[in-house]
């Protein structure tokens, strides 16, 4: 996970197993509900469900879980009122940590996520402590070897992409959130794959751990993601490339 990578593409390099599968799944119909509740139900006009269905049919979640997922939010099937909630902390290494909460239970929650991080060695810290490291940006991954540079720069900048890079065996996309959606259906309709597109928290700046450090980090935001009450966890630590591979 070097310079400005996500933890996002992490997952996939690991490989997903069915347990985890499912908990991909279970926050998948978490964030469809809560749009749906906010936005209304149809994808038309509710961007956040319209992102939220087409991450969930990248992770090829069947249709009829969706739309029961669509009903629960607009109240035409009963379901569980899931609250937001936003929690800032530190890891090892004074890494920054940004964590997203769906939840049915806040003191559940926050408990939860203060044990993560205190038995990795981090700690929570007040609102607002990391939030000014990392700005919302659309984010699209692409492996570099399914189509050249030179053509996907040119495919994304058009659309209104903000930034093309190269990480690692992935390019990078970086667009501005109004522009997010524009950018992936040129792509979409270009055939070229991807490893994730999503709205997400970039870090500005990284900070390059190691040893020991890197690997409590690693632990560290895969029991975040295993908590059934993280959607969303990100930090601005650089994990080793070899790390990960392990």
């Amino acid at each position: 996970m070097s310079g400005h990578s996500k933890w996002s593409t992490i997952r996939h390099k690991k490989g997903i197993t069915d347990a985890r599968r499912g908990k991909i799944f279970s926050k998948l119909i978490k964030e469809i509900t809560v749009a749906a509740r906010m936005g209304g139900g149809d994808p038309a006009t509710n961007p956040r469900l319209r992102t939220a269905v087409q991450a969930a049919k990248s992770e090829n979640m069947p249709k009829d879980n969706i739309e029961r997922a669509i009903q629960k939010g607009t109240g035409d099937l009963e379901g569980v009122n899931y609250e937001e909630s936003i929690y800032e902390g530190y890891g090892p290494g004074g890494a920054a940590i940004f964590i997203e909460s769906l939840t049915d239970n806040k003191n559940r929650a926050v408990a939860d996520i203060r044990h993560i991080l205190s038995k990795a060695g981090g700690n929570l810290g007040a609102a607002g402590c990391v939030a000014w490291m990392f700005d919302k940006k659309g984010y699209i991954a692409v492996k570099n070897d399914v189509v050249d540079e030179d053509v996907l720069m040119e495919i994304a900048i058009d659309a209104g992409a903000e930034d093309v890079r190269e990480d690692n065996n992935n390019y990078e996309i970086i667009t501005d959130l109004r522009d997010f959606e524009s950018v992936r259906d040129a792509i979409d309709k270009e055939s070229i794959p991807y490893i994730v597109a999503e709205i997400t928290m970039l870090p500005q700046s990284t900070l390059n751990l190691k040893g020991k450090e890197a690997e409590h980090m690693f632990k560290l935001m895969e029991a975040l993601e295993d908590c059934d009450d993280v959607q969303k966890a990100y930090t601005n630590a650089d994990i080793p490339e070899e790390l990960i591979s392990e």
